[in-house]
């Protein structure tokens, strides 16, 4: 039995039975969180030191395209409607060879574990089966937890976008998920729905019976932008054909036009939200889905959505999506000539959408998103004591505004240290990096599109 006791820190547990700890210790063994107290014996176990550390569970990206990782840095001046779809969806996912998907899904998942995302709803677009077999390799060889989601190949947006009469290609999902994920305990299947948007409710209902029948997460971009204009489904409005298919294990990505009363319905059938604020409000999406989604009762969740564009960081998500909200919800104060005396979402709150609302999103509320006995042991700690987080008088509100990347030294994903002291040990890190360059420099030589 391997057992480790990180011992003396501030333990933010997003567990309301366990609450805030300090100066406290928490005991792993074979992956798991068994007890969280004062004192806790040492015997026989690794002691990670944790005194001036903050320890909570790491992030959940509840929606991200990790295979975009090796073209990052092209997409922040894009547009969502012109060009991300012309030039992502429409040229540069085709050119995918299966080892793009595998060197942008590892160091897209490296990633994540070194800004502390220790699970990740990993959205791809194989072109061949194959393409999803190296992309679940490399979610494996990063050593991330995360749902596999097998969306529409990207290798024809006409046939799979588009108002789309072509189910997701079945066999494909059956062979990788018995092949690749069925026997992984760090990996699920999700599949990547199109929705009425973008297919023909035949198919769109279809897909989703698909995925039911899986037992897997449905993940449906739905519901942003001008999605229903005549070049898509003209006759979409809300959830379409899918209205009275919703379910908890249903997670739709964006939503920002659906109405108050389609977030009630969704939310009331336990529908999950997953807002991307930073990549939404660039490429046009429109207002973050989260306001509307509090209002209805829900708890929407945090991703970072397409790291072409963005940091794969979740704390600027954290923080983005949060003071957006604010924004919004002082606004009409403001306007009336009152003055902003009480905000409505807090740090915890946009802390715990990061984190336990993701994992239930995910369908994994009972496995990971809190440090609580008989939970996997995902947890990462933070350094309080550098001269840009000390002194941290709120453990919270430190976490969610004041660090960066560098200041989460370890990370322990299934009670496994992946990053100590500020550095990843994986050696895919090194040994394949400049394998992953080469991959990006060539896949953006070929799609001939100008930066």
């Amino acid at each position: 039995m391997s057992r480790t006791v990180i011992r003396s820190g501030t333990v933010v547990s997003l567990d309301s039975d366990i609450g805030d700890l300090e100066d406290a210790d928490v005991l792993v063994e074979d992956g798991e969180i068994v007890e969280i107290g004062h004192g806790l014996s040492t015997d026989n176990a690794e002691v990670i030191d944790a005194s001036d550390h903050i320890v909570l569970p790491g992030f959940v990206d509840s929606h991200i395209h990790l295979a975009q990782t090796q073209v990052r840095g092209i997409a922040g001046d894009w547009s969502l409607m012109n060009e991300y779809f012309d030039h992502m969806l429409g040229n540069i996912t085709g050119l995918y060879q299966p080892e793009d998907a595998y060197l942008g899904g590892l160091f897209g998942g490296l990633e994540k574990l070194y800004t502390g995302t220790t699970t990740a709803l990993d959205w791809s677009y194989p072109n061949t089966l194959e393409h999803g077999e190296r992309a679940v390799d490399a979610l494996r060889d990063a050593g991330l937890r995360a749902v596999y989601t097998y969306g529409p190949p990207g290798d024809d947006a006409a046939k799979w976008w588009y108002n789309s009469d072509v189910g997701l290609p079945e066999q494909n999902i059956r062979d990788l998920y018995d092949e690749k994920i069925r026997d992984d305990d760090l990996l699920s299947l999700g599949l990547g729905l199109r929705g009425p948007d973008f297919c023909t409710d035949e198919t769109a209902r279809r897909d989703l019976e698909l995925a039911r029948e899986l037992g897997a997460l449905s993940s449906i971009h739905m519901g942003a932008a001008q999605w229903t204009s005549s070049e898509y489904n003209d006759e979409y409005q809300g959830f379409g054909t899918l209205s009275d298919m919703l379910g908890p294990d249903v997670n739709i990505a964006h939503g920002n036009h659906f109405t108050q009363e389609d977030i009630q319905h969704a939310v009331d059938a336990g529908v999950s939200f997953s807002a991307t604020p930073e990549v939404e409000m660039q490429m046009g999406h429109g207002i973050p889905v989260t306001g509307k989604v509090l209002k209805a009762g829900g708890r929407p969740t945090w991703g970072v959505d397409v790291s072409s564009a963005i940091s794969g960081d979740m704390t600027t998500q954290m923080r983005v999506g949060l003071q957006t909200h604010r924004m919004l919800a002082n606004q009409p104060q403001l306007e009336d000539g009152e003055e902003v005396t009480k905000l409505d979402l807090t740090a915890r709150d946009t802390l715990e959408m990061a984190t336990i609302e993701g994992a239930r999103a995910l369908g994994m509320e009972d496995q990971i998103g809190s440090l609580t006995p008989g939970k996997r042991a995902d947890i990462i700690m933070v350094d309080a004591n550098d001269f840009m987080t000390a002194p941290a008088h709120s453990p919270v509100q430190t976490v969610v505004f004041e660090i960066e990347p560098s200041h989460i030294d370890t990370v322990l994903v299934d009670g496994e240290v992946v990053k100590r002291d500020g550095t990843l040990l994986n050696p895919a890190v090194t040994d394949e990096f400049d394998r992953f360059k080469q991959s990006g420099r060539r896949l953006i030589e070929e799609s001939g599109i100008d930066l």
